[in-house]
């Protein structure tokens, strides 16, 4: 499932869900800037998922056709197909880089608190494996367990560090590295991703739409003057 085709899942159950919702509000909760959030609505509009309505000055009502009815229902099977698969291969993947781990007894760490997260926590306890500490962005709790700051690692004994994020995570092993988690500690969740291989990626985070920016209008060239006559002078006899 392409990055494009979950923004229009997400868009069409915000509008579902709230259908006075302000662009602004759409954008915070959807995390992109809001003239990207603009523009996604009028895409959506203009291929007849969601129809538009001024119901006051400075208010909108969004309702989603049946055309954008029937686009979200397949956009949501789709999803639920991606995460089901995304979930085998992430618990192979687990089980394989976690094998040695058993026989050793090793100490297991975890950075994430999202629903990646809960699948490794269920993973640990089924390996018989010993979760130690989690690390998050912010404090709280996870399951029972408190979440620390990632600067607190180096006063926790662990073997292993599992990166249960799936959001930018260049970013996020870059940020592990620089509080001083050595890369060999790190495994992440999918098998085509290593920490020695992740780097950051360059700042141009937000999609970019498949349809081409209209080419700018070419302005017609000036017309040309016509060049002065000659100038005869006339001898004075």
């Amino acid at each position: 499932m392409d990055v494009e085709s979950q923004r229009d899942l997400q868009l069409l159950e915000a509008l579902e869900q709230e259908a006075t919702i302000t662009q602004r509000a759409l954008a915070t909760r959807l995390g992109i800037a809001l003239g990207l959030a603009n523009l996604y609505l009028k895409r959506l509009i203009r291929k007849g998922y969601v129809k538009c309505v001024t119901v006051a000055p400075n208010r909108l009502v969004y309702s989603l056709t049946p055309r954008g009815l029937s686009r979200k229902a397949r956009l949501t099977y789709e999803f639920m197909k991606y995460s089901l698969d995304f979930y085998r291969d992430a618990r192979r993947h687990l089980r394989q880089s976690l094998a040695t781990a058993v026989a050793r007894r090793n100490r297991v760490a975890m950075y994430g608190t999202g629903d990646a997260a809960e699948l490794v926590f269920l993973l640990l306890r089924d390996m018989g494996l010993e979760l130690v500490a989690v690390f998050g962005d912010e404090r709280g709790t996870f399951l029972g367990f408190p979440v620390r700051p990632v600067g607190e690692h180096a006063d926790v004994d662990y073997d292993v560090l599992i990166v249960a994020a799936l959001d930018r995570p260049a970013g996020t092993v870059k940020r592990l590295v620089a509080a001083g988690i050595a890369r060999d500690k790190l495994l992440m969740l999918h098998a085509g991703l290593t920490p020695a291989a992740v780097r950051p990626a360059p700042a141009a985070a937000e999609p970019v739409l498949s349809e081409p920016l209209p080419e700018p209008a070419l302005s017609e060239p000036a017309a040309e003057r016509p060049e002065p006559a000659p100038v005869r002078r006339v001898s004075s006899s």
